[in-house]
């Protein structure tokens, strides 16, 4: 079955493309409210940006719906999964109006971390409810595609979201009412995800077989979650896979803080070449057109060879951009770095999101898919917070770019030996056959 069949036949399905544009919408808001909240939290003249603080603004805004976010996912395999995309959206709305009037005011602090953390709940809750809905819109032999298709444009819809963002900074300036008029773009975008999701039927997209009408007491939710934590611990490749992408995105959170250090106290303009919020606007773009291309050759090339080979390769050539690009510590080498490691990045992610939808069965697949988001959420937090006490303030570290190299060169070898030994002695599983 080639690809271009394949896309054909996603996209002639209403419920995919539906699903789609919802995750579109979305994330382009998404894209909008964050570059609004870097800027008025990392770039605003008027405040301090060290390895410490941003540390402990990513702790105070990720940390606590990580510890709760397990319980999200059980939540998602009993409630309507379109009841959760539509009432998501309607909630950040709300929210995002709150951020808006307390970065206008220059408010700070607990108040304007907690606020922050309320809409990025949000945003986690509803990609996960997307990512357990998918296989309820798309066949099994196509996941791989659907999710190179879904996750990508969804990274390029952010991207498109935060470029809009800098776009309007760049005329409205950098005062706090400038970044909450740019925040509040956002509530459209949200608007029209939920009104785009409120077409499915409350059960098309799941969960199945699930006793929606039981009111969840703590003790079940929690009962819940060991279930779904068993589970996938008895599911060796999606055990394996989600240690993999744990391991990349804690080396991922590293190379995250330094370059907005460089970015902001390291890096000067050179020409194209910019520093501050623009510089690192450029990287940002430049990593999302690596995602691009990983979501157009990453599900032929995992067909080929197969999931477990694609996820040890894209984190070996990780290791490899993140050394040749990083030692000159110079925005000309970092901008194709970031392309190469977006690349890394989308084409393990897409294959690992694969790997956990295809192992895990639906009434578990909430769940999982949350406690990968804490995975993710804890990895990033904590990669920052080691950061913080290792890091000067410039970001130009040699020591921890080493580091960070032999992360992702030993995440591949280990990840390639566990695969290896778990197909020993048995017939190596077929990719996805090509017709």
């Amino acid at each position: 079955m080639s690809q271009r069949w394949i896309l054909r036949a996603i996209f002639a399905r209403p419920d995919f493309r539906r699903l789609l544009s919802t995750r579109l919408a979305s994330q382009c808001a998404d894209g909008v409210f964050q570059a609004s909240l870097a800027g008025a939290v990392l770039f605003n003249p008027e405040r301090q940006a060290n390895p410490a603080s941003i540390a402990a603004g990513f702790s105070v805004v990720l940390l606590p719906y990580s510890l709760v976010g397990p319980f999200a996912g059980v939540l998602l395999d009993r409630w309507s999964r379109q009841r959760v995309l539509v009432w998501a959206s309607v909630i950040r709305c709300l929210l995002v109006g709150l951020v808006a009037i307390e970065t206008s005011a220059g408010v700070g602090g607990v108040a304007f971390y907690g606020s922050a953390l309320l809409v990025i709940s949000g945003n986690r809750f509803f990609l996960s409810a997307l990512s357990a809905a998918l296989p309820h819109v798309v066949d099994g032999p196509q996941l791989v595609t659907a999710n190179a298709t879904s996750t990508t444009s969804g990274s390029l819809a952010t991207t498109a979201g935060a470029g809009l963002a800098l776009g309007l900074l760049g005329l409205l300036g950098s005062s706090n009412e400038a970044y909450a008029v740019v925040a509040m773009g956002a509530i459209p975008l949200y608007g029209l995800a939920a009104v785009i999701a409120g077409p499915f039927g409350r059960d098309q997209l799941g969960p199945d077989d699930v006793e929606r009408a039981q009111r969840e007491t703590l003790a079940a939710v929690a009962r819940g979650l060991v279930a779904g934590g068993r589970h996938v611990a008895h599911k060796r490749p999606a055990f394996t896979a989600l240690a993999a992408i744990g391991a990349h995105r804690l080396c991922y959170g590293i190379s995250f803080v330094v370059t907005l250090l460089l970015y902001r106290n390291y890096f000067v303009d050179e020409g194209f070449f910019r520093a501050g919020v623009t510089g690192l606007g450029q990287a940002v773009l430049f990593t999302a057109a690596g995602g691009f291309l990983a979501a157009v050759v990453t599900p032929p090339g995992a067909r080929h060879v197969g999931l477990p080979t694609w996820i040890a390769g894209s984190l070996a050539l990780a290791a490899i951009a993140q050394l040749v690009a990083g030692l000159p510590y110079s925005m000309q080498a970092l901008l194709p770095g970031a392309l190469v490691l977006g690349f890394a990045a989308q084409g393990a992610k897409i294959c690992v999101d694969t790997t956990v939808q295809e192992q895990i069965e639906d009434e578990f697949r909430g769940r999982v898919f949350s406690l990968y988001d804490t995975l993710f959420n804890l990895a990033f937090v904590a990669a920052c917070v080691f950061t913080a006490f290792t890091v000067p303030d410039t970001g130009k570290s040699y020591p921890m770019l080493f580091l960070v190299v032999a992360g992702y060169a030993s995440a591949a070898l280990l990840y390639w030996r566990a695969t290896r030994r778990a197909t020993a002695g048995t017939p190596q599983p077929a990719p996805v056959p090509a017709r």
